[in-house]
């Protein structure tokens, strides 16, 4: 499989949060992916356990306020920007990219502080894209082509 040639930013849809073409940041130094979240809460609704959230900030494009529920996810330890380690909860859902959908999982964090609301990690990127950290949204040659 050929890979596909990426910035250090690029937008990215992701249709399970009704979001389309959001910049995300390219972290060759994360493992897992992470989005920010807000009021995240697990709820028990008729004995299940249910994970709801909010994505993005109020200001940001692509900020829409809609309470998300999740009944499929789990808790991960996951060392912070600062090293340190700390529970976060992960889902998996599916995002486009630079002209194709892809599984991923996503942590769920406050990334209110940080200059980007999406990162992608390694495991995302692994076996997939190459990464030149001179450019950004490089993808969209590859959305053009097909029409994402």
């Amino acid at each position: 499989m050929e890979k596909k040639i990426i910035g250090r930013k690029e937008k990215i849809s992701i249709p399970d949060f009704d979001l389309k073409l959001v910049w995300a940041k390219v972290d060759t130094g994360a493992y897992t992916s992470s989005i920010h979240a807000e009021n995240i809460q697990v709820v028990e609704e008729e004995g299940k356990k249910k994970l709801t959230f909010q994505v993005l900030m109020p200001g940001l494009k692509g900020y829409t306020g809609k309470l998300l529920t999740f009944d499929k996810f789990r808790e991960k330890k996951v060392k912070n920007s600062f090293g340190q380690a700390e529970i976060r909860y992960l889902i998996e859902i599916t995002f486009k990219f630079a002209g194709e959908e892809y599984p991923a999982e996503f942590t769920l964090s406050d990334r209110s502080s940080m200059r980007n609301a999406i990162l992608l990690g390694r495991k995302i990127l692994r076996n997939r894209f190459l990464v030149d950290v001179s450019g950004y949204n490089l993808a969209k040659t590859y959305r053009q082509k097909t029409k994402f």
